[in-house]
């Protein structure tokens, strides 16, 4: 029975993909439901699974761009006992011609060495000595010199290596080898292609602005240090930057919605739910999967569900619709080493944070020059919808809360004037 594989439906609105690569060999037996190829689509890359087992033959090459619902391969399904009784038997009579290689092989070792013995004045070089002159470079003419005319064995070669060696380095002249010069084009990815486009646009189609401040990690770094054994033995997945970045974001958006809006047209769009985007880099390029209403979730399960997607992204098992929406984004350049970079926006989204690398430098903290744990922040922000005050009160919102991460607590209220109520 032949079965045919055709290309699925990525989503909604697209009808065209890239076949990214096969992970299955032309005309070789493939188990039911194992990965055979990979697709780009302009949003993720996707595997497509064996609907049966059987044999496989493959229709559409590497990097062709072809319609949703082509016919990739076709799997015959009646060639799978054959195939297996044909393995059967190779393993079968793999021992007896092994067997005669052997004895072929111990055949054609003797026969020099009886024939060298018959022939008088001619040098026999063993196979090993062969080796051993090969690897330093030793000319038969040059060991006969030294040896002379009989059967020149490894410790022979070995013996004279050194003397022979120095004056060939010495008469040889000196060649001057230049770098590898070769070139290989490859075809960008469905998914490089689209990322090429939308990051272009951006810069012709937004006023992009970005502003920049600092914070001191250490009141994190302390938690982390003090809480972080507790957390994971209670969660399973330890406090992380990222999490901490996300829940002050969020109440950093809540309190300015104008960085949660988008536009449409002559419309502004507010979201009363704030959705974050972490991007992430994976194998095919930048993703960047979404936490949904993060006003609602703990620490623990922004870190749980971090974790997760970001794991789905670098795997390319992540889904279309984990990466659909999004109304703010952060990006996390320091795990890369990125001291300060400007970031681009993530359309149709308004704003999108910045994190840097962790940098011991002074500061003056109270009168006095201290060393503290500092990262640059950059806040790029469309400036059609988002005003400088805006901006840089918002990051400022930011430095505050993880400067003095006990007010995430209180959705960003100091504890003592919450607990006075004022």
């Amino acid at each position: 029975m032949i079965i045919e594989v055709k290309v699925p439906s990525p989503g909604e609105s697209i009808t065209e993909v890239q076949l990214a690569s096969w992970l299955a060999k032309n005309e070789e037996i493939v188990e039911k439901d194992a990965e055979i190829a990979e697709i780009d689509s302009d949003k993720a890359t996707l595997t497509i699974n064996a609907p049966e087992r059987g044999k496989i033959t493959i229709e559409i090459q590497e990097g062709e761009t072809i319609n949703v619902g082509t016919v990739i391969a076709r799997i015959d399904t009646s060639v799978m006992q054959s195939a297996s009784d044909s393995s059967q038997t190779s393993v079968k009579e793999s021992t007896p011609v092994e067997s005669a290689e052997v004895v072929e092989e111990q055949s054609n070792v003797s026969q020099p060495t009886a024939k060298s013995e018959k022939q008088a004045g001619k040098t026999h070089i063993s196979p090993l000595a062969k080796k051993v002159m090969e690897a330093r470079n030793l000319t038969d003419e040059e060991v006969i010199q030294h040896v002379g005319n009989k059967r020149i064995t490894k410790a022979d070669v070995e013996s004279i290596s050194d003397k022979v060696s120095e004056p060939t380095l010495q008469n040889q002249p000196e060649i001057v080898k230049g770098g590898a010069r070769d070139t290989e084009r490859k075809k960008l990815s469905t998914l490089r292609m689209k990322l090429s486009q939308r990051l272009v646009s951006v810069k012709n189609e937004t006023a992009m602005l970005t502003t920049f401040n600092e914070v001191n990690m250490k009141p994190v770094m302390d938690i982390k240090k003090k809480y972080n054994d507790l957390f994971k033995e209670k969660y399973g997945v330890s406090i992380g930057f990222m999490s901490l970045f996300t829940k002050a974001a969020t109440i950093a958006l809540q309190e300015f919605p104008q960085i949660n809006s988008i536009l449409d047209g002559e419309e502004l769009i507010y979201h009363n739910y704030v959705d974050v985007g972490i991007a992430v880099s994976s194998p095919k390029g930048l993703v960047v999967p979404v936490i949904r209403n993060t006003e609602a979730m703990s620490i623990s399960q922004i870190e749980t569900t971090i974790k997760e997607l970001a794991g789905k992204a670098r795997n390319n098992k992540i889904s279309l619709e984990e990466m659909t929406g999004g109304t703010f984004t952060i990006s996390n350049g320091g795990v890369f080493g990125s001291l300060l970079s400007t970031p681009i926006l993530n359309p149709p989204q308004s704003a999108i944070l910045g994190m840097h690398n962790i940098v011991e430098r002074p500061i003056a903290q109270n009168g006095q020059v201290v060393i503290a744990p500092m990262m640059y922040l950059a806040l790029s922000y469309d400036h059609r919808v988002v005003d400088g005050r805006e901006s840089v009160s918002f990051l400022v919102k930011i430095k505050e809360l993880l400067e003095n991460p006990q007010t995430m607590l209180y959705n960003g209220v100091d504890p003592v004037k919450s607990l006075l109520g004022i």
